[in-house]
């Protein structure tokens, strides 16, 4: 059986109380009355009431001291003031308040009936909206995921609204930041959860090899294919294929992948089936793409057909009341990992942990605790355990390892690259990191500068 709304009618005018009871009883509410604003407010008290019709002039406690009272108890409440012509003044006063609306006496009972089903109605929707949010952070799939912050919450909505559609999606967002984690989170809240997941980093693959793993070759299409290969789109269909590092993807490959998003379908290299495909496509950058078009780099047409939604996933210096919860959330996982019984952090330890800017955001911590919980040596976790929050970054290493003056920008780059490298280990992934450029890049300064042939 449907809910029938309930309405409080207030006025200490014993007529017009019983005309609006029967009037607005006609329409089919539910009616309560008070003859007082006190009366009304031990009324509210007693019950949640839908909607109150309260007039502004009574004797014992005005409607404008009622209405305040009211809205500490229950601010949800809707409510509508009545007033006389000569008192409008109160009647806004009483919108300052929070009154719903105001209708002047005597009443125009068409727009008394219009105001209460709008008011209704904003009610319902309301409450649609409330059951809506607790349903998606029921059914929500995190996939690891990890923060409670305003920024994250509103990221997690985006993404409950994005994940079913079809729509192409652009994630932006400094490195580090979980965009991987992100595009995750829309594969397995869509209704492509059941189908594969195809994962490729654009700049991890050659300039003369990427169109073959995309896109799949024939047998013979050149040298070393000795057979027919599926791409990673082939592979992805009937799910989701994500595209990170997308700005890496060199131009001639950036109209071909224009193609496929325009058609809906590919070629194998070195052969003329035109195949169709049925993917969602997910695609990332960490670089101001707007800035790449404008000089050139990345082609304007693939831009606005890649940009259909983009979600721009915040720094972690943006949501730092989420870092306590990833440094636990880390911890755990790596001393299950590596056997320790490490049992959490010092105060100074978090106090720094929370404080340290985590340029290289979540991965950086990520790697901070990894590293602090394999070298620990006790029982919690100290701010000694931490390089970076005791300030040993590696600009500062640089900065203090040679003299910058009189010395070609050449020198200087070279330098940069070959001290990041020695602190990163001789790991070309994580110097590249560190010096905010991609791994192909990398290499390429490497060859330049006879670092590697």
């Amino acid at each position: 059986m449907r809910h029938k709304n309930t309405i409080l009618v207030v006025d200490d005018d014993t007529a017009h109380r019983t005309m609006l009871r029967t009037l607005i009883g006609g329409w089919g509410y539910e009616i309560s009355e008070a003859n007082d604003g006190a009366a009304a407010i031990d009324a509210v008290n007693i019950k949640p009431y839908d909607l109150i019709l309260m007039d502004v002039r009574m004797i014992k406690l005005s409607g404008i001291e009622a209405l305040k009272e009211i809205k500490n108890i229950n601010p949800a409440i809707p409510v509508i003031i009545m007033t006389a012509y000569s008192s409008v003044e109160s009647a806004v006063e009483a919108i300052k308040y929070g009154a719903y609306d105001y209708l002047t006496k005597p009443l125009d009972f068409d727009k008394l009936k219009l105001t209460i089903k709008r008011s209704m109605e904003h009610l319902n929707l309301k409450e649609e909206n409330r059951l809506l949010k607790e349903n998606l952070e029921m059914h929500f799939d995190r996939r690891n995921i990890i923060g409670q912050s305003q920024a994250i919450s509103k990221l997690f909505e985006t993404i409950a609204l994005v994940a079913p559609s079809e729509a192409i999606v652009l994630i932006t967002g400094e490195s580090g930041t979980g965009k991987e984690l992100i595009a995750g989170a829309i594969h397995f809240n869509s209704a492509r959860k059941n189908g594969p997941f195809v994962k490729i980093n654009c700049a991890a693959i050659p300039e003369t090899l990427l169109e073959s793993e995309l896109f799949g070759h024939e047998k013979g299409a050149f040298t070393g294919a000795d057979k027919k290969k599926d791409g990673r789109f082939l592979q992805a269909a009937g799910g989701s294929i994500f595209l990170d590092e997308i700005t890496e993807m060199p131009l001639t490959m950036q109209v071909k992948l224009l193609r496929v998003l325009q058609e809906r379908e590919i070629s194998r290299v070195g052969g003329n089936e035109v195949i169709k495909v049925d993917v969602r496509i997910i695609v990332a950058s960490n670089k101001d793409i707007q800035e790449m078009v404008a000089s050139g780099s990345f082609r304007e047409d693939l831009y606005y057909r890649l940009n259909v939604v983009n979600i721009k996933v915040p720094p972690l210096r943006e949501r730092r009341e989420d870092i306590p919860l990833l440094a636990i959330h880390f911890l755990k996982m790596f001393t299950e990992r590596n056997h320790k019984n490490i049992k959490g952090y010092t105060p100074a330890a978090l106090d720094g942990i929370i404080k340290y800017n985590w340029p290289g955001n979540v991965r950086e911590l990520m790697n901070a605790v990894e590293r602090a919980v394999v070298l620990a040596r006790f029982d919690f976790l100290d701010e000694k355990d931490f390089e970076t929050i005791r300030g040993e970054s590696v600009k500062s290493e640089i900065t203090q390892s040679f003299d910058t003056w009189d010395m070609p920008l050449e020198e200087i780059e070279k330098a940069t690259i070959l001290k990041t490298l020695e602190s990163s280990n001789e790991n070309k992934s994580e110097a590249a990191r560190r010096l905010g450029i991609t791994r192909r890049t990398l290499h390429k300064k490497l060859k330049k500068y006879g670092v590697m042939p």
